[in-house]
């Protein structure tokens, strides 16, 4: 394997570093540039073990020289920014030292058989990025956000995601009519109408897969959504609160599927 490429980085206004910065610190640069920012050594190997590699490692100079051989060798092109500047392009209270920009994948076509998750308008980045690492942990390979969900590759999502973003396929900025070619049950979550999911799990009518459909933190899932479902479940809430966070739902619901048919 070759040695990659280094470049140093001293000045804020190299170009590079401005057009890292709007890509570390905005919500859709991404698409833009068509390239993800991930900071820390976590994210790195949670690509690393799915097979994706980065196209850029950047370190801080106080960093780069105990760099790790691994993370020094995971791209093919190095950049080492003054500390300073490395303060400025982190989006982390306390900077990690180094980061790595990833080529954003190729959007897919919906799989119509796939256990999915359809997010409805959900705009809380922590809540999105939570919703994203349970699908990968109970199999729901396939997370297709509607118009108005947060950006699925901002750096607060994928941050909030733990890595889970590579072992999933993301469609973003989906219409409900491209929902008509799933063939897998669709299922919402609703407060007031519907089988208990406890219930529901004992008498072994959850479907997997399925596609379940969370929506917006205060509205919920949108009445074009909800009357596409094949089926509404209600969560049982014992203490008596009005209604669970949304990716607290997600979990509770997405554990109950996978579940559901395990010996």
């Amino acid at each position: 394997m070759s040695s990659p490429q280094v470049l140093h980085i001293s000045s804020r206004d190299n170009a590079l570093f401005k057009d890292l910065k709007r890509l570390a610190h905005g919500n859709t640069d991404y698409r833009k540039q068509q390239r993800v920012w991930a900071e820390g050594d976590h994210l790195l190997r949670a690509a690393l073990g799915r097979g994706v590699r980065p196209a850029i490692g950047l370190f801080s100079a106080s960093y780069w020289p105990v760099a790790p051989a691994a993370y020094a060798q995971a791209a093919p092109r190095n950049m080492v920014l003054s500390d300073p500047l490395f303060d400025e392009l982190s989006t982390l209270e306390s900077p990690t030292r180094l980061g790595f920009v990833f080529d954003l994948p190729q959007q897919s076509a919906i799989q119509a058989d796939a256990a999915t998750v359809i997010l409805d308008r959900v705009q809380d980045a922590g809540n999105v990025g939570a919703i994203l690492r349970s699908a990968s942990a109970f199999g729901f390979r396939q997370v297709i956000a509607l118009k108005g969900t947060a950006a699925l590759w901002s750096t607060k999502v994928l941050r909030a995601g733990m890595g889970a973003h590579w072992g999933l396929q993301l469609v973003e900025g989906a219409s409900l009519e491209q929902l008509d070619v799933l063939t897998v049950p669709l299922l919402v979550t609703s407060s007031h109408r519907g089988s208990y999911l406890h219930q529901a799990l004992l008498k072994e009518e959850l479907p997997m897969p399925c596609a379940w459909a969370l929506g917006h933190e205060g509205q919920g899932v949108c009445a074009e959504l909800e009357a596409r479902a094949s089926g509404h479940v209600r969560i049982a809430q014992p203490g008596g609160e009005e209604s669970l966070n949304v990716a607290s739902a997600a979990a509770i619901c997405l554990h109950a599927s996978a579940t559901a048919h395990l010996v």
